[in-house]
């Protein structure tokens, strides 16, 4: 199919910081089963020769990203990151603007997801190669939900069925994608995802089934947990 055969970037915002891990370090550059985080996010993606380029958006004088195992990898390259998720990305697309067509496909993923699994990726690929819109992986939310207070005690339970959680990588066309971020920046919409940007132009992008194992690290034990997933794929 003509869409399939199109060129395909990745977009993978670090410039974030390690606020809420209280680490000394960005948790993308954190020690996990041999090699950073950061490294382990991006590996999935360098198995694939159809991704033309992999940008990896940095905070502005990052000293850390030259001394890892990838900083030299001919299909990588870097760019200067921005306040915001979205002001990264914006970067990131910035990048590629003299190799990207427009009808392009570009899949952003979080730098500190180091556990997305190889068949997830071709799922995403699979589902969305002719897709009008494009989407994200997610996965149903499986627990009981409450709704809290101002003092922290029940004030509601939310219906769980319908929702789901948002994961990346997160696939859009290189113009879509560049135009919804834009329209976001100028209207001052802080987006937390490049999904809810899309939508606020009106469009529906699909969710795509992913394995719940594709976690963030955020907090401190979200390392350990990472390290097991990891373990039990026998990748390390």
């Amino acid at each position: 199919m003509p869409d399939r055969e199109l060129n395909m970037w990745v977009v993978v915002p670090a410039a974030g910081s390690a606020r809420r891990m209280g680490a000394a370090v960005p948790k993308q550059y954190l020690p996990l089963a041999g090699r950073t985080v950061i490294e382990w996010s991006l590996a999935p993606f360098l198995e694939r020769d159809r991704i033309g380029a992999i940008v990896v958006v940095l905070a502005e004088g990052d000293a850390r990203w030259p001394q890892t195992a990838l900083a030299r990898h001919a299909r990588i390259v870097t760019a200067n990151g921005g306040a915001e998720r979205m002001d990264s990305v914006l970067a990131g697309l910035k990048a590629l603007e003299t190799r990207a067509s427009a009808s392009d496909w570009v899949l952003v993923h979080d730098a500190a997801r180091p556990c997305l699994a190889s068949a997830d990726v071709d799922r995403l690929l699979n589902e969305l190669g002719d897709d009008e819109v494009g989407g994200l992986l997610a996965a149903p939310v499986v627990d009981t939900l409450k709704r809290a207070d101002a003092q922290q005690r029940i004030d509601q339970t939310v219906p769980r069925e319908k929702l789901w959680r948002a994961l990346t990588p997160q696939m859009f066309r290189f113009e879509l994608l560049q135009r919804a971020l834009q329209s976001a920046v100028e209207n001052r919409v802080a987006v937390t995802d490049e999904a809810q940007a899309v939508e606020a132009l009106g469009l529906r992008p699909k969710l795509v089934a992913g394995d719940a194992d594709n976690v963030k690290i955020t907090l401190p034990e979200d390392l350990p947990r990472a390290e097991r997933i990891l373990r039990a794929r026998s990748v390390v």
